[in-house]
């Protein structure tokens, strides 16, 4: 079927209106009217080859948020009507460990990224949400609440779940103490998901101007970190900290500051490897670890959470002829929190 939406032409190009075929549905397929795509840094990376090669032209989006409007003949998960989200992947090979036990992210035989890949059969391109419809296989999409704005819902897919599976995972709930590098697109997910966790929590970041966000958002306390050295000053009792800054940076003032057995957890993706001080993981049985995104599973969990909580994303909706520009205010940090794509105008 014909889709409309924008695409890169070649590595660090503008985006530009692009027209072009999506597969035509499976018996196990769902096709949906796209409502909002949200940009997401990543997207940013690739559009500009930096992460590696890219394939061209390329229609990124990987936080998708539409409405179905047609179904396989197999299809018995959703229905014509019902909201729905898409995420970072839209298969994998569904029968290594990994998948098995609901960890797609980390297939064995790799996850298929929702663009800049190719799909399973190794020779149809993956193209991604910034356009008007999509179509993918029932298992790889997941069900909005209701009662959720899918203008907010959209970058929960990414950026929500990316912070979610890790504060789920290192248990973060009420009588713990978290800390959360950085108030951006994805800090502030991780300090709205570990503050409805019940989690004391706190946000370290450059920004001064930004402790009023972070307390409206639950934080509990606020570190401004111009000088790192000022962190050996407080009290070395952090469960789980979650360094979401891609910054270059020196980890170990913050890993002084985990209590035995403390974990710190990293999120983002910086440009050159980080230095680490072994005897500062050794002095507390401290531990350095990583996490990316999350299953099927714990997506739809997460969704289910925002719900109850009455969580999303907060965004800046935009028409598609403001990406090149919202990718440029990106790059400079300059959106609270995310940019959301209204995909309706395509």
């Amino acid at each position: 079927m014909q889709a409309k939406g924008y695409a890169v032409p070649q590595a660090s190009k503008p985006l530009e209106p692009f027209t072009f075929e999506r597969r035509d549905l499976k018996p196990g397929d769902v096709q949906l009217d796209i409502a909002y795509a949200g940009i997401c840094h990543s997207d940013i990376h690739q559009a500009r080859e930096e992460w590696g090669p890219a394939i061209f032209p390329m229609v990124p989006g990987h936080e998708i948020a539409g409405v179905v409007t047609a179904i396989g003949s197999s299809v018995t998960k959703f229905k014509v009507g019902d909201r729905i989200g898409v995420g970072v992947f839209i298969d994998s090979c569904r029968k290594c460990s990994s998948c098995k036990a609901g960890l797609e992210q980390y297939c064995v035989e790799g996850m298929t990224g929702t663009y800049n890949g190719y799909e399973r059969d190794g020779k149809t391109v993956a193209q991604g949400g910034y356009s008007n419809v999509f179509v993918v296989d029932q298992d790889y999409a997941i069900k909005i609440p209701d009662n959720l704005e899918m203008s907010g819902v959209a970058p929960l897919l990414c950026a929500g779940i990316t912070l979610y599976s890790p504060l789920k995972n290192w248990g973060a709930t009420k009588g713990k103490k978290v800390g959360i590098i950085g108030l951006g697109g994805l800090g502030h997910m991780g300090l709205k998901f570990s503050a409805a966790l019940g989690a004391h929590t706190t946000v370290f970041s450059h920004s001064p101007n930004k402790e009023s966000d972070a307390r409206a958002m639950g934080a509990d306390d606020f570190i401004v970190t111009k000088d790192v050295k000022d962190l050996a000053k407080l009290p070395k009792d952090f469960d789980l900290i979650l360094n979401t800054v891609s910054a270059d940076m020196d980890l170990t003032p913050f890993l002084e500051l985990l209590k035995l057995d403390g974990t710190l957890v990293l999120i983002g993706l910086p440009g050159k490897p980080y230095e680490i001080s072994t005897p500062t993981l050794l002095a507390q049985r401290r531990s350095l670890a990583g996490s990316m995104i999350g299953g099927i599973a714990q997506t739809q969990e997460m969704l289910n959470f925002c719900g109850e909580h009455n969580i999303l994303s907060d965004v800046e909706v935009i028409d598609p002829e403001y990406i090149n520009t919202a990718y440029e205010r990106t790059v400079k940090s300059d959106v609270k929190y995310r940019f959301v794509i209204d995909a309706k105008k395509f």
